[in-house]
């Protein structure tokens, strides 16, 4: 990213990870997950759909939480409990100095130390742009191809990382059951994205939308009377000669949607202020007719990365450390509206 002296802020998430680590603990967290009675004729593929858990993503794990209490070829009893997976905790249900492990964010990642509880209560809906059969935004850097799912999808996954550190409930309404967080300059493209819990992508966009925006709904009706959030995250595709900052809209109607935007931009300027005094900031703040911004139910807002054919821009997607860089002041953002919409 061309506001970040790189130096320096390898230097500083090199710190960042020494500190993460102290509070990692290998393994599940005791007394954090929920309990279920397997049915008759109930398999581990079954009990994890019927529980809005992915089984691609989620048997392994449910293996492992259970290995003693199943039967021949990691079959159910029927009336024994089972211990689910985490695949978004209650709100409010996860302490601080506890460990958490999500296999989405990948095995060097999937331990989630809770650092914090600036945001318990609040209940977040990542959506990264595109997925499945469609790669979004494309464009080459150095004979590489650059997809704006996979990137987008990256820095989504970061942010989901942080929001649950601070005691966040999360969910990722896009998700890949296999790539995790990767530290890759170039992310490999791939089409097995799925919709929350576990759902196929069409390729048919207002399908899509309509699926993502059904999915968050349902969810939204499960949380009622927590904050809530919907954050969409995209990389946008103009000239190449057009260098553009990281922008954000909202739906006409939602003020809140607005404060949230501002509350995240605010952040980006004073980031650019400290790291590039000199280049300024043009990331804008405003309302955009959006299916899934205007039809979901919780506060939505929807971000733009940067612009995938400029070079410049390009450094904010490759560089790992960007990609971090821009979740964290992502995260600082909603941090900041929580606390604001809690006063």
């Amino acid at each position: 990213m061309d506001f970040l002296n790189v130096h320096i802020t390898r230097l500083k998430y090199f710190i960042l990870s020494l500190t993460i680590s102290l509070f990692t603990v290998i393994g599940y967290s005791q007394g954090s997950y929920k309990e279920v009675v397997a049915q008759k004729g109930d398999g581990v593929y079954v009990l994890l759909r019927r529980h809005g858990l992915s089984p691609s993503e989620y048997f392994k794990s449910f293996i492992t939480l259970n290995k003693d209490g199943l039967g021949k070829n990691n079959t159910l009893i029927s009336g024994r409990k089972y211990k689910l997976p985490n695949g978004a905790a209650s709100p409010g249900a996860v302490s601080k100095g506890s460990t958490i492990t999500y296999p989405i964010f990948g095995k060097k990642y999937e331990n989630v130390p809770i650092t914090s509880s600036e945001l318990k209560g609040a209940v977040y809906y990542l959506v990264s742009g595109h997925g499945g059969p469609d790669p979004g935004a494309m464009s080459i850097y150095s004979n590489k191809e650059l997809c704006e799912d996979e990137y987008a999808y990256d820095v989504t996954l970061r942010l989901a990382r942080n929001l649950i550190e601070k005691g966040a409930t999360v969910y990722m309404i896009t998700r890949d059951p296999n790539d995790g967080i990767r530290d890759e300059s170039f992310l490999k493209p791939d089409k097995d994205e799925l919709c929350y819990p576990g759902q196929t992508i069409p390729l048919n966009q207002m399908k899509r939308l309509r699926q993502r925006k059904d999915a968050v709904n349902k969810l939204y009706v499960k949380h009622k009377g927590h904050y809530q959030r919907m954050i969409a995250i995209h990389v946008d595709s103009r000239s190449r000669g057009e260098n553009i900052d990281v922008f954000f809209y909202h739906d006409k109607r939602s003020n809140a949607g607005k404060e949230c935007a501002r509350n995240i931009q605010k952040v980006f300027q004073q980031k650019y202020r400290q790291h590039q005094p000199s280049r300024g900031y043009k990331g804008t703040v405003s309302s955009r007719n959006l299916y899934v911004v205007k039809n979901t139910y919780p506060v939505a807002v929807y971000i733009e990365l940067g612009n995938i054919n400029h070079r410049r821009d390009q450094q904010r997607f490759i560089i790992t450390d960007n990609r971090q860089a821009v979740s964290n002041w992502l995260t600082e953002g909603l941090v900041k509206d929580y606390k604001d919409r809690r006063k």
